[in-house]
């Protein structure tokens, strides 16, 4: 099937064969999509590896058959998204999460939409924290794995301001002991819920919570980005 003028964003890009390249690219109308880019690790290739850099929106024309699709065409839209720093490290973590949590072709338009608004803020002087904690949310909703963050999970009472809770994520929250590790305010559920940005102890908190959560789903497994932002951070 011949796909013309997909916007997408490549997430990852390994070698492939001796002059191709193999893309884990985000798309509306496929979700995340395999891509084989033939030829452009030659020096005189037609398309350039340069064009098909991560957080850069695209525009591509594709032939998809089976599980792949052979790139035929790409070009950039709109002005390109720099990141550097942590921005840059903190748009490769979303990178690699997206890679882990989804499917290929699961056609996932809501998800487009947040991880371009995803780049806007990180380029943007905006929180990193509270963007990150708000990519998380919606990719897991996305994904089936919604954030119960209103009611706890075993009563079904509603969520108290003034309680702790220790977030469990195969049950929700339950109230606990403020000195319970990993307990969270149940004002810190509540604005993540609202999409209200909670103060720097609620970030941490949620920080934590969400990092078991992910854990959780990936069948206990880690990020390795995480590793890398732990490292940056102690630097």
């Amino acid at each position: 099937m011949r796909v013309q003028q997909q916007p997408a964003f490549v997430l990852h890009a390994r070698p492939y064969r001796e002059t191709s390249m193999l893309l884990e690219c985000l798309t509306p109308e496929f979700g995340r999509i395999g891509v084989v880019a033939r030829g452009v690790r030659r020096e005189k290739a037609r398309l350039q590896r340069s064009q098909l850099e991560p957080f850069q929106r695209l525009s591509l024309d594709l032939m998809l058959k089976g599980e792949l699709a052979a790139l035929q065409g790409a070009e950039s839209v709109g002005p390109g998204v720099r990141l550097e720093g942590q921005a840059g490290l903190a748009g490769l973590y979303v990178n690699e999460l997206v890679v882990r949590l989804t499917v290929r072709q699961d056609p996932m338009p809501d998800l487009f939409e947040a991880y371009a608004t995803l780049l806007a803020r990180l380029g943007s002087s905006e929180s990193q924290a509270w963007t990150l904690r708000r990519f998380e949310r919606d990719l897991l909703d996305v994904c089936g794995y919604a954030l119960q963050l209103e009611f706890e999970g075993e009563s079904g009472e509603p969520i108290a301001p003034g309680l702790h809770y220790r977030y469990h994520a195969e049950l929700g929250a339950t109230p606990c002991r403020a000195d319970v590790p990993h307990a969270l305010r149940g004002s810190d559920l509540l604005a993540l819920g609202s999409d209200q940005a909670p103060d720097t102890v609620g970030l941490s908190a949620l920080r934590s919570m969400m990092r078991d959560v992910i854990r959780f789903h990936l069948g206990g497994a880690e990020l390795r980005a995480w590793r890398v932002l732990g490292a940056a951070v102690r630097r």
